[in-house]
């Protein structure tokens, strides 16, 4: 079962008292996955179509209970490969049952400018909710952090990034071939959002993961830059005792001074140890160690060139 279904399932058993939020929830689900047909007779009729059975449970429920409206469900094999199961909800609705759902503030046929009925923060959340319900996707924490809502309507995606944006977090919109795209990509927006909409359990594994997944981010960073500060070391110290070494067969140990000849002493016998190891042995700081070599080096460089001359 992938992230989204676990979000989705959860979200299915929520229980919403307050029928408002239930109202909100609905509206958002009808939003995104209903879609309206006309018949003879002056009929209309709206059709909700879904994969998961608990969320057609869901919108059944909410319809006949909050609303009185008498629905019918079927079930049929979908026709990709996975061939799984689609639920579909159909609602004929005449002219009357209509008035009744504009009035109550569901109208998935008009034109889209929910935030308006959406009174409280509680609302808004539920409201998230069925728009993540009827169309949302996420990615599990163990990867790249994203998670989507997908519509045909851009008032409808317009109207959640308002939303999103009242709850601090940045959604963005896109567009990809007839669909409006609200995503968020920010690893914090994308836990803010679980818990805003109610996905408790969800929201807690993805913290979870996230949590264990920075602590190796910052331990494999802690060991790559202590990796390179090591092979920094063995470098310079592989550097600094061929340039001992170089310098030994320039002049002889008489000819330099005690405080170089230490430096090529301490080198020469310890050619594995960093400089600040090596300067804890000499007793001095470790720049001044650093500027010894740096005197070495261009003695070196002094001497070999004239000797090649």
């Amino acid at each position: 079962m992938s992230f989204t279904e676990d979000v989705k399932n959860e979200l299915a058993r929520l229980l919403r008292k307050d029928k408002k939020c239930r109202r909100a929830e609905l509206l958002a689900l009808l939003r995104m996955r209903s879609s309206v047909t006309f018949g003879g007779s002056d009929r209309r009729g709206l059709t909700f179509s879904t994969g998961n059975s608990a969320i057609a449970r869901r919108v059944l429920t909410y319809l006949k209970k909050d609303f009185g409206l008498q629905p019918s469900a079927m079930v049929r094999q979908g026709r990709q490969l996975r061939k799984k199961n689609v639920y579909t909800i159909v609602l004929p609705i005449s002219k009357e049952d209509l008035s009744f759902l504009n009035n109550m503030g569901i109208d998935p046929f008009g034109t889209v400018n929910d935030r308006e009925t959406l009174n409280n923060d509680e609302e808004k959340q539920a409201y998230l909710a069925g728009a993540f319900l009827g169309g949302g996707t996420v990615n599990r924490p163990q990867g790249d952090y994203h998670l989507e809502m997908v519509t045909q309507s851009y008032g409808f995606a317009e109207s959640l990034c308002h939303i999103l944006k009242s709850f601090g977090i940045k959604g963005k919109l896109t567009e990809r071939k007839n669909d409006y795209i609200v995503y968020i990509k920010d690893g914090d927006d994308v836990a803010e959002f679980l818990q805003i909409i109610g996905s408790t359990q969800s929201y807690m594994d993805f913290e979870s993961v996230r949590v264990m997944k920075d602590m190796r981010n910052r331990v494999n960073r802690q060991v790559n830059c202590e990796t390179a500060n090591l092979q920094k070391a063995v470098n310079a110290a592989v550097k600094q005792t061929a340039q001992v070494q170089s310098l030994l067969q320039l002049k002889t140990r008489s000819q330099l001074s005690p405080a170089i000849r230490e430096a090529c002493d301490a080198r020469l016998r310890y050619p594995n140890l960093s400089l600040s190891e090596l300067a804890d042995i000499c007793g001095i700081s470790k720049s001044g160690l650093a500027h010894r070599f740096y005197k070495i080096a261009h003695m070196v460089e002094q001497y070999g060139g004239k000797k090649k001359k």
